[in-house]
């Protein structure tokens, strides 16, 4: 939960309004709350105390809360009266992706690819600089994959993704996304270097929650990254779609870099491609707050200097597609769409 201050767009009543709609008391919009949280992985109480004090407008509700009313409700942030809508939204009311009718027949696989595609077209920031072409590839190739899935692998050359991001910019969430969709193998840097890098911080003599100093940016990073490409070399080698999830800050931005890895790729058989997670300042710092990670806290201690040193506003330079997920929009119809494959395969 978030505590309450004034914030642009929020109209709690409207989530009182729609529970009635719906017939359901707090503790059955309670239940029903959880449940869908759970299938979601989303961490909430869901108790009729906490919904109450959502519907008066005595709390805000946080990320998780906020994407499991939108799932429950089938609606977007805006039409729930968490916020003003985002112009994209503006130009496209209804942002809930349509849940075809659950059906035995074969072109289920088709409904859910459309639910898929409309759904990546309607998280795509088109105000970005980017090669639309290869976008349409990328968006193209990952509704492909999932025809692949379901009946035949259609696509015989692999791709590496790299989804990078600010921290807070939901960059992981929307990896993790694509990797359902696909089944291409997912990596987070993270994951995979956290407890490496904390140790390794730690023997140095530094804090191993640090990611700000010239100790981690200049003796750590480099090693961090290339624990990351090392293992994500191993699956090039296998010909094995995969997605890679890290800030990608620097990198994105060395043209040589991106040179360099779409060369050795190519040489290998497999395709690169580069995806930019945008968010605000506001939602990332909501969303840094909320997972509570020691490796924030310096962000948040010193957060005007932070923010004074990244660019929210442009995607790096050697991004093929930008995901607009500013005030959390993208992961909401991200959500929407796991929900509405969930729907159309039962």
């Amino acid at each position: 939960m978030t505590t309450t201050k004034q914030r642009p767009g929020w109209r709690p009543e409207r989530l009182r309004e729609r529970r009635e709609a719906h017939g359901l008391s707090l503790e059955a919009a309670g239940d029903k709350l959880r449940q869908v949280a759970d299938r979601a992985n989303l961490r909430i109480a869901g108790n009729f105390q906490t919904i109450w004090s959502h519907e008066t407008g005595s709390v805000y509700p946080g990320p998780h809360y906020r994407r499991a009313y939108c799932l429950m409700y089938q609606s977007t942030e805006p039409d729930l009266g968490f916020r003003l809508p985002l112009p994209s939204e503006q130009e496209a009311p209804s942002a809930v992706l349509p849940v075809p009718t659950p059906t035995t027949n074969p072109a289920v696989t088709e409904e859910a690819a459309s639910a898929i595609s409309s759904g990546l077209d309607h998280v795509t920031d088109g105000t970005q600089d980017y090669d639309p072409a290869a976008g349409e590839v990328l968006k193209n190739r990952v509704v492909s994959a999932w025809r692949g899935r379901m009946l035949t692998d259609g696509v015989k050359r692999p791709v590496l993704v790299l989804v990078g991001g600010y921290a807070g910019s939901g960059k992981t969430e929307f990896a993790r996304f694509l990797g359902d969709v696909t089944g291409w193998a997912f990596l987070d840097k993270d994951s995979l270097t956290r407890r490496l890098v904390e140790r390794l911080l730690v023997s140095l003599g530094g804090d191993p929650h640090d990611r700000h100093s010239e100790l981690y940016l200049n003796e750590v990073r480099p090693l961090e990254y290339k624990c990351l490409m090392d293992t994500a070399n191993d699956n090039i080698d296998c010909g094995i779609s995969t997605i890679l999830t890290a800030p990608f800050i620097a990198e994105l931005n060395d043209e040589g870099w991106m040179s360099r890895l779409t060369n050795r790729c190519n040489a290998k058989g497999m395709d690169v491609a580069a995806i930019w997670v945008r968010c605000d300042v506001e939602s990332m710092r909501e969303y840094i707050e909320f997972r509570d990670a020691p490796r924030d806290a310096w962000k948040l201690a010193n957060w005007d200097e932070y923010i004074q040193g990244i660019d929210t506003e442009h995607a790096p330079p050697g991004v093929h597609l930008t995901i607009d997920n500013r005030q959390g929009a993208a992961i909401s119809i991200a959500d929407q769409t796991r929900e509405a494959l969930r729907k159309i395969l039962g």
